[in-house]
């Protein structure tokens, strides 16, 4: 079954997303919009890789079966919720919603409509994770009982040409990057049981050093650095450092600690990386890289929502584990910046491992 397929938001994570669904065959695309009225930078995207522009409305009227989302975050919820009253299954980029009232909201809905939810990120389905995954599940570590986990660095100030948004509600580096951490968390160790930890701002406005707004400043509405402290439902325990705030730093992008010996794990926002493990206290050994996906394969989550559409089986990039990860990052925050352990509201159930064939 191929899959009539409209993308709204066409920024630059749309070429990744591109190669990933066309070389999937899965998907026929009927349209590419913007989020906003006209066809603007859609048309000169649609000159570029000969697909037809069209407006918002347009595509949600379209007989497109399937909407992607690619737009950034605050607009998630509204676009959400026009393409799901329309009748249209939604997929979207990170984090589902830019609070967990309005990914509460859009849950509720694809519920109602009989529809499918989705959302990045998917970048456990990569090599680099299906391999922890392995180790993890196989317990030839043991349980898993702490972990350590840092994103650090300066800021897209630095790099990006308009960089407000990532300070704006529903991005910051803990619902930016940190997503992709704790996304992987929880598919390896399943869901969150409660969190606490400090969070502040440590600039409350930032220079903008790259492109045409070079010089000028941005307010920063978002806590800056975040330390947070996981409690997971199955009794371990993990500390996520999420940070605009640092230039540079030593750490490892995550470890987690067992009874029987320790895993180091590659940068979760990429799919593939080197995986090392050690037994007791004897040497690292890299892990068995034989899976597919070391490459940058953005929509490997829609890929399998439109497979798990066909066979009617649950799609591992699901609406539950999104809405998870949402409430455990909105809680975090809370967290931080009251003093006080917050409760998560929500679980889920781990997404089923990957085969090691492709999808």
């Amino acid at each position: 079954m191929v899959f009539k397929l409209g993308i709204v938001g066409v920024g630059n994570i749309f070429p990744a997303y591109l190669r990933t669904l066309q070389r999937s065959k899965l998907f026929n695309i009927v349209g590419i919009a913007n989020a906003g009225p006209g066809i603007g930078s859609a048309a000169r995207r649609a000159q570029e890789y000969r697909l037809p522009a069209m407006s918002l409305e347009a595509l949600l009227d379209s007989d497109a079966d399937i909407i992607l989302c690619l737009t950034p975050p605050l607009s998630h919820h509204a676009i959400g919720m026009r393409v799901l009253q329309a009748g249209k299954h939604f997929y979207t980029e990170k984090p589902l919603a830019a609070t967990f009232a309005q990914g509460q909201e859009l849950v509720a809905l694809a519920e109602r409509q009989g529809l499918r939810l989705g959302s990045a990120p998917d970048t456990f389905y990569g090599a680099a994770a299906q391999t922890v995954r392995a180790l993890v599940d196989g317990g030839t570590l043991g349980p898993i009982r702490h972990g350590t986990a840092h994103f650090m660095a300066h800021g897209p100030d630095e790099w990006h040409p308009n960089p407000d948004f990532f300070y704006r509600t529903g991005a910051g580096p803990l619902l930016d990057v940190g997503v992709y951490y704790l996304t992987h968390l929880v598919h390896h160790l399943g869901p969150v049981a409660h969190v606490s930890g400090t969070a502040h701002t440590t600039h409350t406005e930032r220079r903008i050093a790259v492109g045409p707004n070079a010089g000028k400043t941005l307010a920063v509405e978002v806590p800056t650095h975040i330390v947070t402290q996981l409690a997971f439902s199955g009794g371990a325990q993990v500390v996520l450092t999420s940070s605009f705030d640092v230039w540079k730093h030593g750490h490892p992008p995550m470890e987690l600690y067992g009874d029987a010996g320790s895993i180091q794990l590659p940068d979760p926002n990429r799919f593939g990386g080197t995986v090392r493990s050690a037994v007791r206290d004897g040497p690292w050994v890299r892990a068995d890289g034989k899976r597919p996906y070391t490459t940058n394969m953005r929509g490997l989550g829609l890929v399998d929502m439109a497979l798990a559409l066909q066979s009617g089986r649950p799609q591992r990039c699901s609406a539950e584990m999104a809405l998870h990860v949402l409430e455990a990052m909105e809680r975090a925050i809370v967290a931080g910046l009251g003093g006080h352990t917050q409760p998560l509201t929500t679980t889920c159930t781990r997404p089923a491992p990957l085969d090691p064939t492709p999808l």
